[in-house]
């Protein structure tokens, strides 16, 4: 006879969540971010107060940006625990939609569990509900199925017995990694049912290592061993598979030289002889002079983004052949690849076997002592003087102020450009970007995320003015927690990045910097007074030895700390980087603007087609 434990839906939702782990043995999910209202305050929040020493639950600020904490500490970790949050109805639960598509895009597990209408309907229309005249069933919740890599509407309370494994299923799975949303009936989530007490039993969720194909193997290993030029591009999927190691290994045997893609960035040491730097719109010269003349392209962990491609205008030598070795086929299959259908170590194992002693000769190490001497000279701290600071001098600076245990992170703005080019990366998980999405907004809440993955670690945030204008509330979320980590803020007084991107297709500076916008008064904000009201410690520096003198201090502090510096909004680093397709108007008055056009349309005949 089963043995049976009455719970209502939120109860039982929450005690099988308890008690799903991982190979280490860590309760898979680490806890929930919770902003209640109605719709989850009566239900999940007791049950989560209930069982608040087995599964903890926060408090922030922000639904996006405590759900941007909790991808960010799923990312850290590179998979191996994650995190769930929870909404009211209505606006609390479309404020997770976005950080829901930066999961997606990012192919990164976390648990959304936003509150829903009644089932029974008996008080419909209730307060936020969004009513569709057409359609009984919907709600505001429905926004996420898109971003969703599962998505199930929790109608009955039995309807868990069958939701919450295929949830987990899919937050640990390597090729279906993503976000999943349980959108939970107000109603239901108190009812009570008899569930099976096995249901609750402790469960080990393994990280699945999918085998290679044989046949792909020996296929790709062919294409391999008739190359000239071949090279790998790592992407964040070598991290996910903990296959840093296993590159290593590889790209040392057959002597292939590797290039990283954002998400992929310290797979190898920034100095290893073997990589090459960053690829792409935002990479080194010496990585994309290297992939531009490779006949063979090799792709570990990457779905191939347009940065990484130069929307596809980078790879293009004659007869040049595309593999990717990637978990999930709709990566592997993209852009005409010879697919590796695989766990990236068990991929590279595979390959190193079938080549055996094949080996090649890597790039001339001129092209990467080019780059450094093109490059050094842009991060040095400035001579005396009044110009306003450039982000190049503080990527420098923030680097001679880092350790081996330091993790720098940013995702929105100029500094990825900047950082994927300059940053010195010496393990890896020590350069944390959000590039996939490129939220702005993540950061501060992404820095509190990876502080709580890894509480030793020294965690420096990047974030511009107009990105901690966006969201920048978790900041008394962190102060309240006692969490230490440090953003430096650099504060160009607007969207410099975007401004330099209109710039160049042509366009007149126009509603980007403040400047440049339809104000009545050029704001004077005092990012550091801002911060210090929420219970960080803050300075304003006024030069880079003062941002120097300042990150020295950081190990002192108590709580999050945050560094402002003014910086000048139009220097970049001008050498490196290869064409980015940017829709540019096909008639205007504008001169610059029909010259960007032409330059446009010269590009496009030079992308690889399949």
């Amino acid at each position: 006879m089963m043995t049976t434990i009455r719970l209502t839906a939120a109860q039982a939702m929450v005690r099988y969540l308890a008690a799903q782990k991982n190979e280490d043995g860590d309760t898979f999910l680490a806890g929930v971010w919770a902003i209640f209202g109605h719709g989850n305050v009566a239900g999940l929040g007791e049950a989560l107060q209930g069982m608040q020493d087995a599964l903890p639950t926060w408090r922030g600020q922000n639904e996006q940006s405590m759900a941007h904490a909790a991808i960010a500490y799923a990312k850290q970790l590179g998979r191996k625990r994650a995190m769930a949050v929870t909404s009211s109805i209505g606006p609390g639960a479309l404020n997770m939609v976005t950080a829901a598509g930066l999961a997606h895009v990012n192919r990164l597990p976390v648990l959304f569990i936003p509150g829903d209408v009644f089932a029974h309907r008996g008080p419909d229309p209730v307060l936020q509900q969004i009513e569709d005249f057409g359609d009984g069933t919907l709600s505001v919740n429905d926004c996420f199925r898109p971003v969703s890599r599962y998505f199930d509407r929790i109608s009955r309370p039995e309807h868990l017995l069958t939701a919450l494994p295929r949830a987990m299923r899919v937050m640990t799975d390597p090729a279906e990694c993503g976000p999943v949303t349980l959108s939970f009936c107000q109603d239901v989530q108190a009812e009570a049912y008899d569930w099976p007490e096995a249901f609750f039993a402790p469960k080990v969720w393994r990280l699945r290592r999918v085998q290679p194909d044989p046949v792909e193997v020996q296929a790709v290993a062919d294409i391999i061993r008739g190359a000239k030029a071949p090279v790998i591009v790592a992407g964040g999927g070598v991290h996910y598979a903990f296959a840093t190691n296993a590159l290593r290994a590889f790209a040392e045997a057959h002597q292939i030289p590797v290039v990283e893609t954002q998400a992929g960035k310290s797979a190898l040491p920034w100095d290893h002889p073997l990589n090459l730097g960053p690829v792409g719109v935002t990479g080194a010269a010496s990585a994309n002079t290297v992939c531009a003349q490779a006949d063979v392209v090799i792709g570990v962990g990457t779905r191939f983004q347009d940065f990484t491609t130069g929307s596809w205008s980078l790879f293009k030598a004659p007869g040049r052949r595309l593999i990717s070795l990637n978990v999930q086929a709709y990566d592997a299959m993209k852009h005409g690849a010879e697919p590796l259908c695989a766990d990236a170590v068990a991929g590279l194992e595979a390959l190193g076997i079938a080549l055996g002693t094949t080996k090649f000769t890597p790039p001339a190490s001129g092209l990467k002592a080019e780059w450094f001497a093109a490059v050094d000279p842009l991060t040095a701290a400035p001579g005396e003087g009044n110009a306003l600071a450039t982000d190049m001098q503080v990527v420098g600076a923030v680097q001679r102020a880092a350790t081996d245990d330091t993790v720098v992170m940013c995702a929105a703005g100029t500094m990825p450009g900047e950082l994927h080019k300059l940053w010195k990366a010496s393990k890896p998980m020590s350069y944390h970007m959000e590039y996939g999405f490129s939220c702005m907004g993540y950061e501060i809440a992404g820095a509190m995320g990876i502080k709580m993955a890894q509480p030793a670690r020294d965690v420096i945030c990047f974030t511009g003015d107009g990105t901690y204008m966006m969201l920048n509330s978790e900041m008394a979320t962190a102060a309240m927690l006692g969490m230490r980590f440090t953003v430096v803020v650099t504060d160009n007084r607007g969207y410099g990045c975007i401004n330099r991107l209109q710039m160049g297709t042509g366009g007149a500076e126009f509603n980007n910097l403040y400047a440049h916008a339809r104000v009545e008064h050029q704001p004077q904000i005092d990012f550091a007074a801002h911060a210090a009201s929420m219970g960080a410690t803050s300075v304003k520096v006024a030069s880079i030895a003062e941002l120097e003198a300042a990150l020295a201090k950081r190990e002192a502090i108590n709580g999050p700390y945050v560094i402002v510096i003014d910086t000048d909004p139009y220097p970049s680093t001008h050498v490196g980087g290869t064409w980015w397709e940017v829709g540019v108007p096909e008639v205007s008055t504008r001169a610059d603007v029909n010259a960007a056009r032409a330059k446009y349309e010269t590009k496009r005949k030079e992308q690889v087609k399949l």
